[in-house]
């Protein structure tokens, strides 16, 4: 079992800033990536930011340049999000993506259970 913690999330106003972090704990033997999704009311869960093991970066278009995903240690990650704009409100999901132990080793795919972001005046 891989578990997935953030935290972070709140109530900002338009223009501020805000870190999450999630943390990756359980029988983990590497983990390949680690990412930020995000979901607004009516939508569909979409990708915000994905950094891989070897420190490369993507990011959704409409967060370039704004937020910033990095690793602290092999488990844990962040996003800074600057400029934050109302349309930056949802569930903000971390996920992450290795290989476990159970016995044997096998891939894994794991979900945070998600922290509020919500940018309002």
């Amino acid at each position: 079992q891989v578990q997935l913690v953030e935290s972070g999330g709140g109530l900002v106003q338009p223009g501020g800033s805000l870190r999450l972090s999630c943390a990756a704990s359980g029988s983990i033997a590497s983990i390949n990536a680690m990412g930020w999704y995000r979901q607004a009311p009516g939508k569909e869960r979409e990708l915000v930011a994905v950094i891989t093991s070897g420190a490369s970066t993507n990011y959704a278009e409409s967060v370039k340049g704004r937020f910033t995903i990095s690793r602290a240690n092999a488990k844990m990650v962040y996003l800074q999000m600057n400029s934050l704009n109302p349309e930056d409100t949802a569930v903000y999901y971390c996920n992450a993506r290795g290989i476990h132990y159970t016995g044997s080793f096998s891939d894994f795919a794991s979900w945070g259970q998600g922290t509020q972001v919500t940018v309002s005046s």
